[in-house]
């Protein structure tokens, strides 16, 4: 996206990306050296707007952590709405009915499976132990998307046998570790067939790594190995949670090519992640006999209250906002056994366990399976033990016919590359290997024409950017603003208000203006770094007044004086590509909602309430966006057709570009929009505020470089540009 003025242009006019001809001659027509004389300040300055003299006022001590305070409402509200609908069911026929709408809701939340295309299924190597073999397996869920596991094989067994699919939990080496080990090896040595199956970015099928090492580049962070293209999957619509239920289901396909296996006796386990996968598995593939959730169960509610939301593929899109939870992924399967593996110290809260079980237990009750659902708890933290485990075997030997002792044995774990199915223990250097980003970006493609063609309606633009960043519209200035003080500077004021966002959390703000007692055209300004980022003498803002504008700069959610508050979550650290706390961004994606469409709110509140000023002209306001808010900015314009005109600087190209980005920059995802790319993308946002004027200086493409093209302006001729844009935006 090369930098360029825009322009007046009809409404639907595709913007020119190439910057060429009389767009760059005007625009190098206007870079002329501008210099202001500085003064100092007369007197020490606090440009917070929430604390005092001695700390933060106590009425926004808790700020920082506003984004988190108001997600946690919005889903609370939706839960509360959910529980209410499902209080009164209690007959069978009210339950098969929520069980009919629970099912359609999670495929719709969900989307369609790929086809089942072959397997192409090998076994690769057999090792043989004393009393069974493991086949090392390797086959494709997708095309050239490579699965890898283990089969582990009795030595005794009496005709067709049960099986069981393990699903592990956040190690590097997955169900090669040496816990998960002994919960596979144990069900082996009691008769049971085991597929240990590696989940994405985990053992052989880590996709990020260091070709010096061959080790991830996100260390042992295997959360980091899912969040990463997580977010890029929700992007185009798609999920980790889907590609991983589909390798499951995938995994159940092989297991019943097998002969050894008795396709009507499937069982699947796993612990933590491991038992993320096995309730989604369980709850959308019917061929499930037995599940066994370990270390995962709670409710939306506690969690949010405790650990809060987690990794990319515990989350669908708009899930909690289609009123679903955590107990609707037992009540999908009810009346088939189930055994909840729980313990009372787990961050996985073991209230929101304790209630979701007696909810799922109305439901298997109502439908002839009241013992169908078993629960057992242990006192520890979130992690395995002997009476866990040994429950474990006997619920299964119990439910899939296969009697035995359920006693736990000693057993000797297998050193883990001896389990690899491939070469070099990565699937990545396989031939034709694909990996989940190199899908995701096919599907990207696969979007773009239909979105292009859509792209040339204005109106579809916008409304769609309405549906899928939750917008919500602020209505009208509601005329609370909280004055805070102000300050003099040479030829100006600086003035500290709060006003409230959509939750009623704060929206500091500082307006800068002429102290000459007239009225001035204003300026929205974002800066990722704060609203003070560039309010000190002689910076941006200075600059902007100086040209006679009132200039808003207010902290939204996330930002400044507003976060990111205290919640990291376990998606966070992705080495050199940035630190960025993906958990609120995937939070809001369960809720139905964005970061960007909440903070494009607040904007267009604060845009309103300038409106309502008497030392603001009527003319409409216009914006200004640094970095990564420049996302936040398009959005809210689009919205708002009082923003006269939007400026943005080192803004991010595209979103498309970002999918099909292998190494990204973090920083852009918090202000995407999950699912944007089924509908549009910021150029076509860029087209749509047409004929108002959009400036586009130093863009960055997905990896924050500058885009190959685009003429690069220093700072100081920042400014100049800025001038003939804001010459051209005046007005309505």
């Amino acid at each position: 996206m090369p930098s360029c003025d825009l322009g007046p242009q009809p409404p639907g006019t595709p913007i020119r990306r190439p910057f060429t001809g009389p767009a760059l001659g005007l625009l190098l027509s206007v870079l002329l050296a501008a210099a202001h004389p500085v003064r100092a300040a007369a007197q020490k300055e606090d440009l917070r707007v929430l604390n005092g003299f001695g700390g933060p006022y106590m009425e926004y001590v808790d700020a920082p952590n506003s984004l988190y305070r108001y997600l946690e409402s919005v889903v609370k509200r939706e839960l509360a709405a959910r529980d209410s609908a499902v209080a009164g069911l209690s007959t069978r026929e009210d339950w098969l009915a929520r069980r009919a709408d629970v099912r359609r809701k999670l495929h719709e939340v969900l989307g369609s499976f790929p086809p089942r295309t072959p397997l192409h299924a090998r076994v690769t190597g057999t090792l043989v132990r004393d009393g069974y073999r493991v086949d090392r397996v390797l086959f494709e869920s997708r095309p050239g998307y490579f699965v890898t596991g283990a089969l582990f094989l009795p030595d005794h067994r009496r005709g067709r046998t049960p099986a069981i699919v393990y699903l592990s939990g956040h190690t590097k080496d997955a169900f090669r570790n040496r816990g998960y080990q002994r919960v596979v090896l144990n069900l082996v040595k009691k008769g049971f067939i085991v597929f240990g199956v590696d989940p994405v970015g985990q053992g052989e099928r880590r996709e990020y790594l260091d070709p010096a090492t061959g080790k991830s580049v996100f260390g042992a962070e295997s959360t980091s190995e899912h969040a990463y293209p997580g977010a890029q999957l929700f992007l185009t619509g798609e999920s980790l949670a889907k590609a991983m239920i589909w390798d499951g289901m995938r995994a159940i396909d092989y297991l019943q090519t097998r002969p050894e296996v008795d396709p009507a006796r499937i069982g699947v386990t796993g612990r933590s992640g491991g038992g993320t996968q096995t309730a989604y598995l369980a709850a959308f593939d019917d061929r499930v006999g037995a599940a066994a959730i370990e270390n995962y169960i709670t409710s939306s509610r506690r969690l949010w209250e405790t650990h809060g939301p987690q990794d990319a593929e515990q989350h669908f899109l708009g899930s909690i906002a289609r009123g679903l939870d955590q107990v609707d992924l037992l009540v999908a399967r009810a009346p088939k056994p189930t055994l909840l593996v729980t313990t009372t110290r787990d961050m996985f809260n073991i209230q929101g366990a304790r209630e979701t079980f007696a909810e799922a237990k109305r439901a298997f009750t109502a439908l002839g399976g009241a013992d169908s659902l078993r629960k057992v708890e242990d006192d520890t933290v979130h992690a395995s033990t002997l009476k866990n485990r040994e429950r474990t075997y006997a619920f299964f030997q119990r439910v899939l016919g296969l009697p035995g002792d359920s006693t736990e044995v000693e057993v000797e774990t297998i050193p883990p590359a001896e389990l690899n199915a491939t070469p070099t223990g990565r699937v990545v250097a396989l031939p034709g290997a694909r990996s989940t980003f190199e899908l995701n970006a096919l599907r990207a493609d696969s979007l773009r024409a239909a979105r292009e063609k859509a792209a040339r309606d204005p109106a579809a633009v916008t409304a769609a950017a309405r549906r899928l960043s939750g917008y919500h519209d602020p209505g009208a200035p509601d005329g609370v603003a909280l004055f805070m003080g102000r300050y003099d500077r040479p030829g100006y004021v600086i003035e500290r208000y709060i006003l409230h966002g959509e939750g009623g959390y704060p929206i500091p703000l500082l307006l800068l203006k002429p102290d000459d007692g007239r009225p001035h055209p204003a300026v929205l300004y974002l800066d990722p770094a704060g609203k003070a980022a560039h309010a000190a003498p002689g910076g941006e803002l200075e600059w902007l007044v100086r040209q006679g504008y009132a200039v808003a700069a207010p902290d939204l959610l996330g930002d400044g004086e507003m976060g990111p508050g205290d919640f990291k979550g376990d998606s966070y650290h992705f080495a050199d590509r940035g630190d960025d706390r993906y958990g609120f961004w995937f939070g809001a994606v369960s809720a139905g909602r964005s970061i960007a469409g909440i903070q494009a709110a607040d904007l267009v509140r604060v845009a309103r309430w300038l409106g309502t000023r008497a030392d603001v002209s009527g003319a409409a306001p216009k914006g200004i966006a640094r970095g990564e808010l420049g996302s936040v900015l398009l959005h809210a314009a689009a919205f708002e057709p009082a923003i006269s005109g939007v400026a943005l600087i080192g803004g991010l190209d595209s979103y498309d570009d970002l999918v099909h980005t292998r190494d990204y920059r973090t920083r852009f995802i918090p202000e995407a929009v999950p699912e944007m790319l089924t509908a549009y993308d910021l150029p076509d946002l860029e087209a749509a505020l047409a004929p108002r004027p959009v400036l586009l200086l130093n863009p960055v493409n997905a990896a924050g470089a500058p885009l190959p093209g685009a003429p690069r302006f220093p700072e100081e001729q920042v400014h100049d540009a800025l001038r003939a844009w804001l010459s051209r935006s005046v007005g309505p």
